[in-house]
């Protein structure tokens, strides 16, 4: 089931510890398929080096499990409470990443003042209320601060990250952990000048339009 799915799902979960977003067990990624609505994702308190394709696990939208041996990450209901009000999100990634947690912190968000996040998001990050642990709380206050977009730091909790696929929201927390990074190290020597809504507009259009081998935004490659 979701053979494809899973290889995926696997393979971006695995790119967490390789670019130093996550350590031990924590963080995540799942996607969803588009045709039957399953979600696949990791396991619980397994750590990255031990996933395999095989120990994905397969919930449906309400997170009853449809297969797998394990039960699914403790974050699988967050996941599922953005799926079932983003129609157009077929993919989450769930960081502590450091650089940009740190922001999530002080509940700051990162502001747009570099062309790279601003052509991938179009926007700043922005850093929503402080949560309760859980599905709803954390998934209603991602949908607020996020607005539509693709990218939200949960207040003193971490960065959730959507995307078409399993493998765009990995790759726009990549993104956004360098940038966090960036912006926080010029903010060590004063004050950062954010991007005008003109021109983060126009670096967002720009990119989508001339991005990739064939025109269409791709940052994965």
């Amino acid at each position: 089931m979701l053979e494809a799915l899973k290889e995926e799902v696997c393979e971006q979960n695995h790119e967490l510890p390789r670019n130093r977003l996550v350590v031990g067990s924590g963080g995540n990624v799942s996607g969803r398929d588009p045709e039957t609505g399953l979600v696949v994702i990791k396991p619980s308190g397994v750590k990255f080096s031990k996933l395999t394709p095989e120990t994905m696990v397969v919930v449906d939208l309400d997170g009853r499990i449809v297969e797998g041996e394990m039960k699914p990450s403790v974050d699988t209901g967050i996941h599922l409470y953005i799926y079932r009000h983003r129609a157009d999100v077929r993919g989450m990634c769930h960081t502590h990443s450091p650089y940009a947690t740190s922001f999530a912190a002080r509940g700051a968000r990162i502001p747009a003042v570099l062309t790279p996040i601003t052509h991938i998001l179009g926007r700043d990050v922005p850093c929503s209320r402080y949560a309760t642990p859980g599905e709803v709380d954390t998934g209603q206050a991602i949908l607020e601060a996020a607005d539509g977009g693709m990218a939200v730091l949960v207040k003193a909790h971490g960065v959730f990250t959507m995307g078409a696929s399993a493998t765009e929201a990995t790759s726009v927390a990549m993104y956004l952990e360098e940038a966090a990074m960036t912006t926080h190290l010029a903010m060590l020597h004063g004050t950062v000048e954010e991007l005008p809504q003109k021109e983060i507009d126009r670096c967002a259009a720009w990119f989508r339009q001339n991005y990739g081998q064939s025109g269409e935004k791709d940052v994965n490659s």
